[in-house]
């Protein structure tokens, strides 16, 4: 591909800079081939022309896609050139905060000068076992990297870290150390991951200061070796050092410091146990104030030697030995105060008494004239004579200081033995990890011996660092089978052998070091005559000849020859060394006495696993060779230990840090290009970098490339072969066929050739972008006219109808107006007419009236005298006819009486007459009988004739009497008349008095009726302002309501949220102790499994099995102690394991000890906690019933409890009665003292009644908890009744409180109660002292109960060993002889009894004599049927024997059908004591749980294990009670940590250990789990003992079994999220594939054996189906679910917030489908309310952060809104990482992340960036009582438990 179709107009390209060393800018012309100037527009809009080399004629160097920058390995760029990997690094390190970057095998490592929560133990986490490529750049990736090839390759690993001074070395080197700690763990309890972190802060201590670059600079290299055993747990370390700055010890730089254990020794010389060393400020000592600066920020010295002495302690330094150590540091501060002084020019003295070297010796424990001696004087040796020289003050200076720096190297050296002694391991190292924290190249001012070093042992690792790189690119090409191309790169061996070779740079100063007379100048010569002339890399500065350049690999350094050949002799006085040999001070005499042993500067002469380790100094065998070999230079000896170390390397698979320091004042996140540049061309990166651009840097595998470039290609070209599919585009795509070539499984690309498929992808994209915004935009301008065009046409009709309404309007008004004038007019002619009209009226009517009211009184007064005449006249003639009437009356009496008189004179004379007589006679029978009927019926109507006479005769007179009331009234009346004749002139005068009253009258009516409209109208003005006042209270009455009303829902709303925020509160409080509590018991249960192991693996170090019983150790309970297991169950169980007796002589009894403490301590915390426990749900079920009986109130209810209450009250009211008269009778009829004393009528009257009382008071408590127990039941029922009630039951209640009310029955019977209460307590003495007297009798009786029990039994046992003949003849004689004793001893005590006695013996005797008989026949009669039955079974059986084998099958057998009653069984099963070993074995341990699963019943061994248990209750056996369940226990204990890692097992067993707890529970007798209890179960429950301590030891079990479970699921599911939630795309074609770098990652694409979404579902199928056949209760598997989501979420979460190539728009889309397709799993399985969905909410919060626009404030708020599940550091860490896949979208810019952090500043929340994924939500387990009636169980023959016998 031609240059010029790069360097196009708009393409972008990077020129040097003096400022910036690279800027960016665009072309604004096509190049042409040929073209000198490069037309250039920097992005600040200045405009350039840019001149080409003529000579060479290159263009600058391309920039890379936006899309490109920011990538997580520099190898994935387009262009691999320098501006590209500065600019990368830069965006990384100052936008998105990331100071990890791959550069190839290369990890990028920036000290970002701020610490960063991404080293915590939740990132260790999700880095381990993860690859490399897989996750985001990180020091923990290497690390990882470098164990998972230990394991996988079985070869040793180093990870070499670099760099300047500040760069982060150090710490970079300690996290991958406490990496490898924390993943690996050690192999026992020795803690050594513990002690290998330990050594840091020691090793920083004495070996780290501060400088003018670093705070906390290591002037020491070192590598240290991490061993691991074969299971690659740490078992040990060790550590080698490299050149140390022992300069720093006497002389420091300003700004600078010493070591820092010398200000920490000066920060703690307050305490009392420093007050011996005189130590003041660091200020008062020389050594410590050159620098002039004391204190670094933020850093407390007196903290950190805290610090440091606890490692001390940790890695077994005792407190003498550290105090001596304290003691020798504190003499080098107090040796350099020393003052020496001149005596003359060539002598020196020191002044006698000098205060500090006083100190000095009296520390080190030497005398002070030899010392002060040596200090001034020398020795020297001639051949024949010992001169002994006073030397200059100069001089001695100069030899108190090399004394002091010898003192401090010996001290460095006894520091690094005895840390590797503390971490060596007695067990054979297997492999191990080297780390080599060691100086980069260095280049100062001034550069002298330690940098010439320094930058030859960086020579040594460039060139490792390039055979290796160079080694990796070679096998790449050959396992893809490309051809390979030699590739030139630096080779600075020319360099080493300049330096090492012979004649080199340390040979020529170890030759010039041997010189009597050696000199820098006389060296410095020797190399100008040597490599001047001969060597390229050698060359002399022109102004000095004290001084040499070298050419490195980095850049050119000046070397200064003053101080090499001192610095390389490393000389001291032989006799100060003598010295302090003899001093009294032990540890000063170990030190130097080590110098004759030492094999290292470390004096580290362990060896570890065969390996032998590296030496500086050769080992020393004899006395004569020590003078010899103490004169080996210091050049020499890092030349052989820096060989060694290359030895070391070379042996193991390096992994590369280079350590970059972004600028020299220590700004967090500040990037200074000119400085990164220097230290990535001085570290190697950039060589790196030009070997990877100078072969094909880009490979893509060829199914990438094809999702990644599938836009170029048309539908013909793709083929079901993907790889020629790749290879036809790429022909069409790429013309020139050296660009790429074709790879087994990858394709590889020539620098920039990616970019250009870029270019092309991009264009395709962009087309096709044109294309659709073109049609979109089309569309919208046609929109746009069309809704323009319907807009006008509406604006239109809109307006003309507008104007319409106007003309019609005005036309409207017009007649209006015609019309309101009409009526107007109309309306004034017709008031005026009214008026006139109304006048005429009124004057009509006042005439009218006035002649009306005359003609009226005219009329009237005619009608009263017409009514006065009527009246007179009537009674005038009534008066006449009265008269009248009165005088014919009379008359016809008279007539009457005459005619009478007449008729009964001539009926006397005819009665005189015979004839007359007998002619009456004749016929006189017949009419007297019929006159005597006609008298009769004459009385009778006589009779009722004078009935109504009388009635007629009392009604005329009463009308006689109202006629003469009548006539007086009328006389009254005419008597009036004639008065009111005489009134009339009155009365008309009063008439006419009356009318001028009524004028008078009239006209006052007038004036008050104009007065009363006033008032009504001011009355009427009145009440409308009362009105609109009282409208307005009303109104502010409403306000005030509807304010009162809203605050009495506000305080409601407001008690409800703080009630449910209580509640919360307190559930989580809840939790947290449980969770606490939880974890407590896995720690406890860690630690176990920890003392097993330590027991085994003493056991099998030991190897002495010893015969006998193994005893499992307690977990939980005492009782536990208890259960054994015998040896041959140990040894099926175990196989070849040991006893626990071993020797104790081996066992670490420290270690036991602080087990056991440990354990106790465990124990007492989890009594603590579970105790605290109960409390918070004692009061979370109070303040839940609190609510409840606030809401809920059941009237009917509580009525019916009065109800019952009542009776009861009644009841007892009439026993109270019956009671007080019983003892009114005993108490009258006893009337003596004693008549109360114990055994009197009273006493016992009063006694019984007191225990009846007592029977009676729990008949009616347990009668009162039933009935509640049934109200409550009823509550529900009752309350849709509740109408209906409140109409029937009134009368009831008050009938039933009327009865209540009966308060003299109530109180006679409370006075009753009282005086017996008196009684009882006055008699209270007496009745103990008898009780107390007849609980010794009862124990003696009882001792002989025991005691004959005991013979009983002894008898019954030798009994059933007889036939049964003489069983019954023993037991006769054996009851002979128990009657026998019984009558000796009542006939010892009472004859008269023993005769009673005797008697009833006697007959007892006969019974039992008659019995007797009766069973011989019956035993006879049975013996009879038995042999019938043998007989036919017989016959049976011979006939069965005689039938062929096919009429076996075709015609079976009937057998006798034999009646049997049926046996009711109790749900118990029986087994031997022998046989609990059987038991378990086959119920627990050998069992198969997925055939129990599938053909048997849920919970099958649980209810087997229920019932053995029952029975060992029922026969009272409390130790087959305790060893049942002991044995059941550690039994399941034995099979999980056996199958643990089996989810089917530990699901079962979770199951069933969930059914036995719920079955000790429902079985219990407590009334709180017996409320669903049938009335068989209740009649099956536990008699005997109470297991509610064993209950708590299996809730503890089943919570570490459940624990197991969610361990199993998590193994299982772990490697499934990743790849099934992130990687694999289940919206296929929503994500393109970036271009990647050398650590490919794992492909999204789905290829055989990855995991999909699909495959998360089917296993979360799986576990619930699982859970479902084991009958694990609901709520327990909502849990189970619960956890599974969120370990999904939070994995998939953190795993996000680590890897920046998932931070995208469509990955967000893709993470929201599979998070939908989850929740329809949920749904599906009907366990939304189980609160997964809940722990998703993270997740999907992230989703939807990578989808939303984030530009705009808006954007920020709307974000901060919506993530609030998401902490602050998760938001920006996502936005951070926000990557687009495509070039069109955006990138987050600085500023907007800025706004997000300044609106979450006030967030409350942890600083942790990943979510813990080791959380486990505590478990409870909800009772759950079991239908299942225990006696219809059957045991299946497939269990093999025949033994056991149903009851």
């Amino acid at each position: 591909m031609a240059a010029s179709e790069l360097y196009t107009k708009y393409a972008r390209v990077w020129i040097p800079d003096v400022e910036e060393v690279w800027r960016s800018a665009e072309l604004t012309k096509d190049y042409r081939q040929g073209d000198g100037v490069l037309q250039l527009q920097l992005e600040d809009g200045k405009e350039l022309e840019y001149k080409l080399d003529p000579k060479t004629n290159n263009l600058p160097h391309l920039r890379n896609p936006d899309i490109l920058v920011g990538e997580n390995d520099l190898t994935a760029l387009s262009y691999l050139h320098e501006p590209a990997v500065l600019h990368n690094l830069k965006v990384r390190f100052t936008d998105s905060k990331l100071i990890y970057t791959y550069c190839g095998i290369v990890l990028v490592a920036i000290n970002p000068y701020e610490t960063l929560p991404i080293y915590g133990s939740d990132i260790i986490n999700a880095y381990s076992g993860q690859n490399m490529g897989d996750m985001d750049p990180h020091i923990f990736a290497v690390a990882e990297e470098a164990y998972k090839q230990m394991a996988r390759d079985e070869r040793n690993q180093s990870i070499i870290v670099s760099g300047e001074s500040g760069a982060g070395k150090t710490v970079s080197a300690k996290y991958a150390m406490r990496y490898f700690a924390t993943v690996s763990g050690s192999a026992s309890e020795a803690n050594v991951e513990e002690k290998v972190l330990a050594s840091n802060p020691i090793m920083e201590s004495i070996g780290n200061a501060k400088t003018t670059r670093n705070d906390n600079s290591s002037r020491f290299g070192k590598y240290i070796e991490i061993g691991f055993d074969k299971r690659y747990h740490i078992i040990g370390a060790n550590m080698r050092t490299y050149l140390l700055e022992k300069s720093r010890v006497v002389f420091q730089a300003d700004e600078e410091r010493n070591y820092h254990i010398f200000y920490q020794l000066c920060a703690s010389a307050h305490l009392p146990e420093f007050k011996a060393l005189k130590l003041g400020k660091a200020d008062s000592f020389h050594y410590t104030k050159q620098g002039r600066n004391p204190v670094i920020d933020g850093i407390d010295d007196a903290k950190e030697m805290s610090i440091t002495r606890n490692a001390f302690s940790l890695l077994g330094v005792n407190e003498s030995y550290q105090m001596g150590l304290f003691r020798i540091l504190a003499s080098i501060l107090h040796l350099g105060n020393v003052e020496v002084k001149d005596r003359d020019s060539d002598s020196s003295i020191i002044p006698p008494n000098n205060g500090h070297l006083s100190v000095f010796c009296e520390l080190m424990g030497v005398t002070y004239q030899d010392m002060s001696h040596w200090l001034c004087h020398k020795k020297l040796k001639t051949a024949t004579e010992t001169y002994i020289k006073p030397v200059p003050k100069l001089q001695a200076i100069n030899a108190r200081d090399a004394l002091a720096k010898h003192i401090y190297a010996k001290l460095f050296n006894w520091i690094v033995d005895h840390v590797n002694k503390s971490l060596h391991s007695t067990v054979k190292q297997h492999s191990f990890i080297g780390v080599l924290d060691i100086y980069g190249f260095e280049t100062f001012e001034i550069n002298s011996f330690e940098q010439f070093c320094i930058n030859y042992a960086n020579e040594k690792l460039q060139q490792q660092f390039n055979m290796h790189v160079f080694k990796l690119e070679q096998e790449e090409y050959m396992k893809e089978q490309i051809p390979w191309t030699l590739i030139d790169f630096y080779d600075n061996q020319p360099c080493i052998n300049l330096i090492e070779a012979k004649m080199g740079v340390l040979d020529l100063l170890d030759e010039e070091c041997k010189m009597p007379k050696g000199s820098d100048d006389s060296w410095a010569q020797k190399l100008y005559n040597t490599h001047l002339k001969t060597c390229a890399l050698f060359e002399k500065p022109r102004m000095s000849n004290k001084a040499f350049i070298i050419q490195h690999f980095a850049d050119k350094v000046e070397y200064q020859c003053d101080g090499f050949l001192e610095k390389n002799k490393d000389t001291v006085n032989e006799e100060q060394i003598h010295v302090l040999k003899a001093s009294k001070f032990d540890l000063l005499v170990e030190l130097f006495h080590d110098e004759e042993k030492a094999t290292s500067p470390t004096g580290a002469a362990l060896t570890t696993g065969g390996r032998t380790r590296l030496s500086v100094k050769p080992v020393k065998s004899t006395a004569g060779q020590s003078g010899k070999e103490h004169k080996k230079t210091v050049g020499l000896q890092f030349r052989n230990s820096l060989h060694l170390l290359m030895e070391t390397l070379n042996a193991t698979t390096p992994h590369y840090v280079r350590c970059i320091k972004p600028n020299d004042f220590k700004f967090a996140f500040t990037f200074d290009p000119k400085r990164a540049v220097q230290q990535l061309r001085a570290c190697g990166v950039l060589e790196t970098i030009r070997i990877s651009a100078a072969g094909f840097p880009s490979r893509w595998t060829y199914q990438e490339f094809f999702s990644r470039y599938r836009v170029l290609m048309v539908q013909k070209d793709v083929l079901t072969d993907r790889k020629m599919t790749c290879k036809n585009v790429l022909e069409k795509l790429v013309q020139d066929p050296d660009k790429y070539q074709f790879g087994k499984t990858k394709i590889f690309f020539r620098a920039g050739q990616v970019a250009y498929l870029e270019k092309l992808r991009a264009d395709k994209l962009r087309a096709a972008c044109i294309r659709i915004q073109k049609t979109i935009r089309c569309w919208l301008a046609r929109k746009k006219y069309l809704r323009m065009k319907h807009a006008a046409t509406t604006i239109q009709r809109y307006v003309r109808g507008h104007q319409a309404r106007c003309l019609a309007k005005f036309l409207r008004r017009t007649r209006a107006a015609i019309i309101i004038q009409k009526y107007q007019r109309m309306y004034v002619q017709r008031t005026c007419y009214k008026r006139k009209k109304a006048a005429a009226l009124a004057m009509q009517c006042i005439l009218r009236a006035y002649m009306a009211r005359q003609l009226y009184k005219a009329l009237l007064r005619e009608h009263k005298a017409i009514i006065i005449q009527k009246m007179v006249r009537g009674w005038l003639a009534r008066q006449w006819f009265k008269r009248s009437l009165r005088a014919i009356v009379y008359l016809q009496c008279c007539t009457r009486r005459m005619r009478a008189k007449w008729e009964l004179k001539k009926l006397k004379i005819e009665a005189r007459s015979v004839e007359h007589f007998k002619k009456l006679n004749i016929g006189m029978e017949n009419k007297i009988m019929q006159l005597q009927r006609r008298i009769d019926e004459q009385n009778k109507d006589n009779r009722s004739l004078s009935e109504r006479l009388n009635g007629l005769e009392i009604s005329h007179a009463a009308e006689s009497e109202r006629m003469r009331v009548e006539v007086h009234r009328l006389r009254g009346a005419e008597e009036d008349a004639k008065n009111n004749a005489n009134k009339v002139t009155t009365l008309m005068e009063e008439l006419e008095r009356l009318r001028k009253d009524l004028n008078n009258t009239q006209k006052e009516k007038k004036a008050i009726e104009e007065w009363a409209k006033t008032y009504q109208d001011e009355m009427e003005q009145m009440i409308s302002e009362l009105k609109e006042q009282n409208h307005l209270l009303k109104n502010e009455k409403n306000d005030l309501n509807r304010l009162i009303q809203e605050q009495g829902q506000q305080w409601t709303e407001k008690m409800q949220r703080a009630l449910k925020e209580e509640t919360q509160q307190l559930e989580n409080d809840l939790n947290e102790e449980r969770s606490r509590y939880q974890n407590l018991l896995t720690e406890h249960l860690r630690l176990e499994e920890k003392y097993d192991d330590l027991k085994e693996e003493i056991s099998l170090a030991v190897n002495v099995p010893k015969p006998g019983h193994r005893r499992t150790d307690s977990t939980h309970s005492s009782n536990e102690s208890e259960c054994t297991y015998n040896s041959e169950f140990a040894e099926s169980e175990e196989g070849s394991r040991g006893g626990e007796d071993v020797s104790k002589a081996i066992l670490d009894m420290s270690l036991f000890l602080k087990l056991q403490k440990r354990v106790s301590e465990l124990e007492q915390e989890k009594q603590s906690l579970q105790n605290e426990l109960d409390r918070r749900e004692e009061q979370f079920q109070r303040a839940r019933a609190r609510d409840d009986e606030e809401h809920k109130k059941a009237r009917g209810a509580e009525l019916e409890y009065e109800s019952l209450k009542r009776q009861e009250l009644e009841s007892e009211n009439k026993k109270l009665k019956h009671h007080l008269n019983e003892m009114r009778q005993s108490l009258r009829g006893s009337a003596e003292a004693g008549s109360a004393a114990p055994g009197s009528p009273p006493y016992t009257v009063l006694l019984d009644q007191l225990n009846s009382s007592n029977e009676e008071l729990e008949v009616r408590k347990e009668e009162v908890l039933i009935l509640r127990s049934q109200l409550v039941s009823q509550k529900e029922a009752m309350q849709h009744k509740d109408e209906k009630a409140t109409m029937t039951e009134p009368l009831p209640y008050i009938e039933d409180v009327q009865k209540l009310t009966d308060a003299k029955e109530l109180s006679q019977a409370y006075m009753g109660l009282k005086d017996t209460n008196r009684l009882l307590e006055s008699q209270l003495q007496a009745q103990r002292r008898s009780h107390e007297n007849e609980v010794e009798v009862l124990r003696g009786e009882l001792q002989s109960v025991k005691e004959d029990n005991n013979r009983q039994q002894q008898l019954l046992a030798q009994n059933l060993q007889l036939p049964p003949e003489a069983r019954i003849e023993a037991s006769l004689q054996h009851e002979i002889t128990r009657l026998t004793n019984e009558n000796l001893e009542l006939h010892s005590d009472d004859p008269k009894e023993y005769k009673a006695y005797r008697i009833s013996m006697l007959r007892r005797m006969v019974d039992l004599m008659e019995q007797l008989e009766k069973q011989d026949k019956t035993v006879r009669k049975l013996k009879k049927q038995l042999k019938v039955f043998a007989k036919k079974i017989n016959d049976l059986e011979g006939g069965q024997m005689d039938v062929s084998p096919g009429q076996t099958t075709d015609e079976p057998v009937h057998p006798v059908n034999i009646p049997r009653r049926e046996k009711d069984f109790q749900g118990m099963l029986e087994y031997k004591k022998e046989d609990e070993l059987k038991l378990v074995k086959n119920l627990i341990l050998e069992l198969k749980p997925r055939g129990v699963a599938v053909n048997l019943i849920p919970g099958l061994p649980a209810y087997i294990l229920f019932m053995c248990l029952r029975h060992a209750d029922y026969v009272n056996d409390d130790q087959k009670v305790r060893s049942l369940l002991t044995s059941v226990i550690n039994s399941i204990k034995k099979i999980l940590k056996k199958r643990g890692d089996d989810f089917e097992t530990v699901s079962f067993w979770l199951s069933n250990t969930c059914r036995f707890l719920h079955c000790l529970k429902q079985y219990s007798g407590d009334e709180q789990f017996m409320k669903h209890n049938s009335p068989k179960q209740n009649d099956h429950c536990l008699s005997n003992f109470d297991l509610a301590e064993y209950r708590q030891v299996l809730s503890d079990l089943a919570i570490q079994i459940y624990q197991q479970l969610i361990k199993s699921m998590e193994n299982i599911l772990q490697p499934m999220i990743v790849s099934g939630m992130l990687e694999h795309e289940t919206i296929q074609g929503v994500s393109g594939v970036k271009p990647t770098g050398l650590r490919k990652r794992t492909s999204s694409i789905a290829d055989e054996g990855t995991y999909t979404l699909d495959s998360i579902i089917r296993q979360l199928n799986t576990f619930h189906s699982i859970m479902c056949q084991h009958g694990t209760d609901p709520e327990l598997i909502k849990q189970v679910v619960k956890q599974q989501f969120y370990i999904i979420g939070a994995v998939t979460l953190n795993n996000l917030l680590l890897r920046k190539d998932m931070c995208s728009w469509s990955k967000g889309m893709q993470i929201r489908y599979n998070v939908s397709q989850l929740e329809e799993w949920l749904r599906d399985k009907n366990l939304m309310t189980c609160g997964a969905k809940e722990t998703l909410e993270p997740l999907i919060q992230a989703a939807q952060l990578l989808q939303v626009k984030k530009k705009t404030d808006e954007d920020a708020e709307a974000i901060c809104s919506m993530c609030n599940a998401l902490s602050t550091a998760q938001i920006v860490k996502v936005l951070n990482l926000y990557t687009p896949v495509n070039a069109f979208e955006e990138r987050v810019s600085v500023l907007f992340i800025r706004t997000i952090q300044t609106r979450l500043r006030d967030r409350k929340e942890s600083p942790q960036l990943l979510m813990d994924t080791k959380i486990i939500y505590p478990v409870t387990f909800p009772f759950n009582p079991s239908s299942l009636a225990l006696e219809t169980i059957q045991i299946p023959g497939s269990l093999n438990l025949s033994f056991l016998t149903r009851v």
